[in-house]
Parts: structure tokens; sequence; C-alpha cells
């Protein structure tokens, strides 16, 4: 104990001033893994003596001699429960996909449903089939209207076609028999029947929909695409392209999406009845239940459930020749070691570079160290011929498909040849070695697909829909007898797609944490010994995942899982304020006061967003771009100011208003009239004017000179058009003497006296 005043004669005491750090973690916490949970302590601490091969306190726990024998069993003791928690780690990481029979929905009520849209290909407008669904509604009291669509119709003619089936009368609904078109499209001519009219079809209607302004809900049929059970053939799995294509949709457009219904061949009374009242049923009740099949034994609904632990039935190590797609990528370099060293004889790995592919070389001299023969081959995939010659030369006895690219981009910006072209990359290869495999006897034919596929991602809609579509061939092969095997991966790290993008800690921070390849490689090989058909290996954090991921539309297909029933049957902290609060709350303050509530609204929002704790690390006046948005969070964010404000946004909210302040106006506008558009386009001109200034900082002087001069021909102009005075000649003697940074602060003041 010190007496100060004494130690120190003559000092006073005084406050000390703010600290000037914020105590904010920006370390990320390594996930806990899915390791056997010991409620004992005492075994727990029996493990953790083994684990650190303590052979003393082992010894004295057990009361035993520690001998030379007793030593050699505990490093083998210890790197056994290693490696039990390793797989306990990888076998929480399986799920699979499964369909679950619900109840039949209640017939639907003709009286409100009115007009249905139903878009089909004009190739298929006389088909039994689409006559039997036409049929279907028509009997059960909905009115259909078919609107044939032609294969190469363009999206501002598909635009205008909607508008004028439509007329002035109201759409309950849409049902696009689109799909079952398997023509190839005109546009994808070199990608085969990959991209069949029926799909490229799809990806119009959905993107003209949205041109229309329609917004009643979109249903998506196909014929025979997913097998419900075992005994269920995947007829078609190029119809899975639209069921990848409709999960993006669902979360791009969660307002206007309905959902994804698979009908048998044959459309009789009892598929009929269920089809009528699966999309008579209210927007409400559409989104639960938004991916089924209807079978004449009943409706059932898509889920996401686990695994069990990887069986061992068999060894999953493909022996002989092999071949590896992508084989020089960051993952086909993973599998290409694996096999090396699980007794492949031969590897052949192919990429479109080949030997001149970035590690190659050094790739293939590691390999061959281990005593296997490699083969570097420059193919792609994608080319039949070249590949038919591949496997001439090189006759296979097992097949491991990574290759494949991933293109991000809005689908309401998505152009039909980019669509194609991200489809092809990864689809096309698969279908060239299935069937130029023809019903070759093999030890795997395994196809790297990714949870894209499975439950769909912001700004993916093709890449999801190649995924899909791979799943969906699995399913094919197997049903014929063929061996298959479909992964859907979460992100890989130590290279790859999502190393290259530099996306590992966004992905994480959304609750996606990349594979670590020894466990992925793990997980493949007990996939393959267990037989698995299709499955989904991911670490998943459920509960930061599902919050955002169903923000803006349930998702029924994830409601199964219990941590995901856990994290959404929390309240929040916060909850969103209802529309009409909102509305009613800004309709007390003042124009001032309104603009700053909508500007902490966006603030909070965005910083929710990006993973910050606080609003304060988003400045109102900065550019989305500069704080680090990209597509797949600005549509967070649409989502996020749409369930707060109850507006229709578009995704490209944050690109047509590129900083917190623009967007408030444009909210302020929407909710309470107080900005007109015009006035909104000259506020977001200026704030590209001040985002340009802000980057011309090295030729300051020069852009002094020229803003000076146009802002008091701007300036001038506003005042002829106000017919203002001495207040307004004053601010405009002001701006001559004023700097760069004066600028808009005197614009501002001279807008208010405008």
């Amino acid at each position: 104990s010190v007496d100060w005043n004494t130690f120190f004669a003559g000092a006073r005491k005084t406050d000390l001033p703010t600290y000037a750090f914020q105590h904010e973690r920006y370390w990320v916490d390594a996930p806990e893994t899915a390791a056997t949970v010991v409620a004992d302590p005492v075994d727990a601490e029996f493990w953790e003596t083994v684990e650190r091969e303590d052979l003393r306190a082992l010894a004295e726990t057990l009361d035993v001699d520690a001998g030379d024998k007793f030593s050699d069993v505990l490093p083998r003791l210890s790197s056994w429960r290693r490696q039990r928690k390793e797989q306990s780690a990888v076998d929480g990481w399986r799920y699979g996909v499964t369909w679950k029979a619900v109840p039949d929905p209640y017939p639907a009520d003709p009286a409100r449903n009115g007009i249905w849209l139903v878009p089909v290909s004009a190739a298929q407008l006389g088909d039994d089939w689409v006559a039997a669904c036409l049929r279907a509604l028509t009997e059960r009291g909905l009115t259909p209207l078919p609107v044939p669509v032609e294969p190469a119709i363009g999206r501002e003619d598909l635009t205008a076609q909607l508008v004028r089936a439509v007329g002035d009368e109201s759409v309950a609904g849409i049902l696009s028999l689109l799909a079952v078109d398997a023509e190839a499209a005109p546009e994808a001519a070199s990608q085969a029947v990959v991209m069949p009219v029926g799909v490229t079809l799809s990806v119009l209607l959905i993107q003209a929909l949205g041109d229309t302004g329609i917004g009643a809900p979109l249903w998506c049929a196909t014929r025979n695409a997913v097998g419900v059970s075992s005994a269920d053939e995947v007829a078609d799995p190029y119809q899975s392209l639209v069921w990848g294509l409709g999960r993006v949709a669902a979360l791009e457009h969660a307002r206007r999406w309905g959902g994804l219904v698979d009908l048998p061949g044959t459309v009789d009374d009892r598929i009929a009845d269920r089809l009528a009242a699966v999309l008579g049923q209210s927007a409400e009740e559409q989104s639960a239940e938004d991916q089924v099949a209807i079978r004449d034994r009943g409706l059932f609904a898509r889920r996401l459930s686990r695994l069990p632990a990887a069986r061992g039935g068999r060894s999953g190590s493909p022996r002989g020749t092999v071949l590896v797609t992508g084989g020089t990528g960051a993952l086909g370099g993973h599998v290409a070691r694996w096999l090396a060293g699980a007794g492949a004889e031969h590897l052949v790995l192919t990429s479109r570079r080949g030997p001149a592919a970035p590690g190659a070389v050094r790739l293939k001299g590691e390999l061959e160290a281990t005593g296997v023969r490699v083969t570097v081959a420059a193919c792609d995939v994608a080319d039949r011929e070249a590949l038919a010659a591949l496997l001439a030369e090189h006759p296979v006895n097992a097949v491991v498909h990574t290759a494949g690219t991933a293109e991000a981009g809005m689908l309401a910006e998505t152009n039909l040849g980019d669509f194609a072209a991200t489809v092809a990359a990864k689809a096309l290869g698969a279908v060239h070695l299935h069937e130029l495999l023809g019903d070759q006897e093999l030890d795997a034919f395994v196809l790297f697909s990714s949870v894209s596929g499975v439950w769909g991602g912001g700004g993916q809609a093709a890449y999801s829909a190649a995924n899909a579509f791979l799943d969906g061939l699995a399913q094919h092969r197997r049903a014929r007898g063929l061996a298959a095997t479909a992964i859907a991966w979460g992100p890989w790290g130590e290279g790859g797609m999502v190393a290259d993008a530099g996306d590992e800690e966004r992905l994480r921070q959304r609750g996606l944490t990349v594979l670590r390849p020894d466990r992925a490689i793990s997980a493949l090989h007990g996939a393959l010994s267990g037989g698995d058909g299709t499955l989904t290996v991911a670490d998943v954090d459920w509960a930061r995942f599902v919050v955002p991921f169903t923000l803006s539309r349930p998702s029924a297909l994830l409601s199964d899982l219990p941590e995901v029933r856990d994290a959404l049957a929390e309240e929040p902290a916060e909850q969103a304020a209802e529309p009409s609060a909102l509305r009613a709350k800004l309709s007390t303050l003042s124009e001032d006061e309104q603009q700053r509530l909508l500007v902490d609204t966006v603030c909070v929002h965005a910083a929710a967003v990006l993973g910050h704790s606080g609003s304060a690390a988003v400045e109102p006046d900065l550019a989305f771009r500069d704080l680090g948005f990209d597509s797949l969070t600005a549509v967070e964010l649409r989502n996020l100011l749409t369930a707060d404000t109850g507006l229709t946004l578009p995704a490209t909210l944050v690109f047509d208003h590129p900083t917190p302040e623009a967007i408030a106006r444009h909210l302020r506008s929407e909710l309470v009239g107080g900005t007109g558009p015009d006035e909104v386009s000259v506020f977001s001109e200026l704030d590209r004017l001040e985002s340009v200034i802000s980057m011309s900082a090295a030729a300051e002087e020069t852009v002094r000179t020229g803003v000076r001069r146009r802002l008091q021909e701007l300036l001038s102009l506003v005042n002829s058009a106000a017919g203002q005075g001495a207040e307004t000649a004053e601010a405009q003697r002001q701006l001559q003497d004023a700097t760069v940074d004066d600028i808009f602060d005197l614009i501002d003041q001279d807008l208010e006296i405008s």
C-alpha cells in the first residue's frame, strides 16, 4: 500500500484520458473438432496421459511395471487415440440428401389462385405429359395459361412475350415446364447435350420475370430428375441442372421463388391432386417445402441429414491405372499423392496445359519417387476426341474427376455464354467420361462436386447447376449398376479455388471452415470403402451459417439438422423492426433525423455482413467496394435491408447506390417519399465524384482547378434555377476560394439554402 500524496509530494490526481485502443479480438479461434466427448474426468485424465505419452504417469495410473513391453505399447496406443480423434472429426463432416415423406397439403382454393402462367418449350406443347399437367390444373380449379417459348428466343423477346400473355390479368403463379426439353440449346452447340434447351430457357425465364416485374412465385417442374429411393431411378440427370439453378434463384430472388417439383413420367389423378395442392398453397406455405418430389405413393421433401461413420466394408483404394482429371491442380495433386501411396501402379494426370502447368514437373518427380509410374498429359476433358484418344492410349481402372472452374456472377446479370462455359468446365468432362467408358467395370468413378450444388450459393448459379448435375449423374450410373461416387465438398484448404481467391477467412466467418487436405482424403477413402453413392463432406458451424442463410427465406432442406433447429430456436438479441414500425418511426422524424436513422441502419447491417463487432467500423461515406464488399456480401446486405424495410430491393443495390449514405437516401425515398428519383440520381453522381476525387491525390492541384471550375458552373446553374440572391452569391464567393476539402461542405450548405 502506497501513500501517493507523500510519495509524490505536491502532485494532484487527474482523470486519465480515454484509452486509445479498443479491446477487440481479430484472431479466429480454431473450431472444436467433433472428437469423442469424454464425460468422466478420470477417463479424460487417462487419455490425456496417453496422448502425452507419459510412460511413468500411465504406469502409476494402471499400477503396472513400466517395462520395455509397456513402453512399446504406449506410442501405439497414443497413435491409435490420435487417429480415432481425427476420424471422429472427419465422420462429423458426412452428410447425405434424403427424401422425407410429408403429408399431402390441403387442396387449393381455386378462388384465390387465378391465372397460372405455364411457360413450355414450343416443341413440347403437344407432348402428352405437358397436356396432362395442364389438364391437372384446369380440372382442379386453377387457370393455366400456356406460354410456348421458342428455343432461340432472347431475354428481351421473352420479356415482351410474357407481358403480352399477362395483359391486364393478375398472375397467381408460374409453373415452368421448360426443363423437360432435352434438345441441345442453340447457344451451346459446342457443349453438346450438357446445356439442353430446357436449362437455357429456364435461365432466361428467371431473368425475364424479373424484367417484367411479375412477383408471383415461380415453380420449375422436372420429370424423373431425382430419385427419392434406391429403387427410384434418375432417368434424366440433365434436368438436375435446373435443380441446381433453382437453389440459387431461391437465394437471390427469394420473394418471387416458389420451388422445385419433380413429377413422374405419368401424371394420373393422384399426381395431379398433389401437384395442384402444392402450387395452390399460400406464399408462406410454399417457402416451407420448396424442393419436393411427387410420386404415386406420396409427397416427398428434400432433406439434408447426417450420415453414419464411414464403413470399412472393402478396400477403397483404386489399383492399376487411375485417371485424375485436373491432376496438376491443388486438389488433383492431393488425390494423386494418396493414390501413389495406396497402391496405384500408374497415374494419368490431365489438365489443359499438362506438363506446362505450374508445379506439374515437380509433382511428377515427387510421385515417381514413391515408385509409381506417372503420365502428365495436356488434355481438356471437355474435348471428347482428345479424351477418347487418351483413354485408348491408357486404359484405366478408375477415374477421379476434379477438373472445373467457378465463375461468380448474379443470376440476373448472367449471359448464356458464360453460364454454358462454367457448366461445361465441370459437367461436360463428366459426361464424356461416362459415355466413353460405357459399361466398363471400374474400381471407382469419382466426381468432385461442391456444396453449392446441394444447398446453392449466391452468385454461383452456373457452378451450382454443374455440381448438381454431377450428383444426378452419379445416381443415374448407380441405378444402372455402374460405379459412381459423387462427393459434394466444402472448401478445401492449401490450394484450390478458395485459396486462389483468398476466401478462406470470409467463408470461415460464414460458418464454412476449409478442410485440411489430409482429412478430406481420409473422407474420400472412407466414402469409397463404404460404397457411398452421393454424399456431402463439409465442416459447417451451423449456428453461424444458418441464420444469414435463411434470413430472406426459410430452408426446409436444413430443418432436420439438430444444430440448425437449435440455432433457429434461439431468439436473436435484436429483432429487426417491422416495416410498418420503421415507416411509423420515420414519419415522426425530420428529414435529417430520417437520414441519420437509415444511415445507422445500413451501417449496422453492413458491419454484421462484414463480421465487425459494431457499426463504427463502417464509414457512411465510404464506397462498399472499399469496405470489402463483393457480390455475395452485397446480396446478404440486400437481404438484411429487405427484411428490415419490407421493400423489394434489387441484388445490385450496393452497386446502384455505392455508399451507406446513398442507400439510406434511396431507402428514404422509397419509405417516406421524401426524395424524388432525380434528386437521388444527383446525389449518386456526387458520391461517385467524391470517390474519384479521393483517388486523385497524386494530381491534387489539377483536380482542384478542374473541380472548382466545373462546380462553379454547376452552382451557377443551381442558382439560376432557384432564383437565389445575396445568400447564394456569398456562397459562390466562398466557393471561388475553396479547396477540394471544402467543396462538398459548401455544396451542402448551398443546397440547404436553395
